[in-house]
């Protein structure tokens, strides 16, 4: 074998990866923003079949209720600026931008009962709820306070 040449003493050693992530790494699919259940995604496929010019469904959130936010659901007819594309048991659901830090790792359900018929959200990043169930709140993020 060859000896090796001697290391440069000034220059550049390599490239530098953001995160410290390999090209492969950063090839592997992601995780999705959320999850659905099957009720979840028959009941989208439900009411998107009345409305013929929606791709999927808009989740976001809004401020207001008694304990600071809530969702919010609208047809969508694509993917928006900025949004995350979550396509679970054959329904797309469009995350808004602002919505995403609240609801990482949230699973959408649907639940019907002899009152009541609607979609709950277990989000585990929940850390409080009001009494009907309405509204939630979630740990302050980062620049947020700033932002608002």
């Amino acid at each position: 074998r060859l000896p090796l040449p001697p290391l440069p003493t000034m220059g550049s050693a390599g490239r530098v990866l953001q995160g410290g992530a390999s090209r492969l790494s950063r090839l592997r699919e992601r995780p999705a923003v959320m999850k659905l259940t099957e009720k979840a995604a028959s009941r989208i496929k439900e009411l998107l079949q009345g409305n013929e010019g929606a791709a999927g469904v808009r989740l976001g959130i809004k401020s207001r209720g008694c304990n600071g936010m809530s969702y919010t659901m609208n047809y969508a007819q694509g993917k928006g600026p900025g949004e995350e594309e979550v396509t679970d048991h054959g329904v797309k659901v469009f995350v808004d931008p602002k919505a995403i830090m609240h609801i990482v790792g949230t699973e959408m359900d649907f639940v019907e009962d002899e009152i009541s018929s609607e979609f709950v959200f277990h989000n585990p990043n929940a850390t409080g709820t009001c009494g009907c169930g309405e509204s939630f709140t979630t740990k302050e993020q980062p620049g947020e306070a700033l932002a608002a």
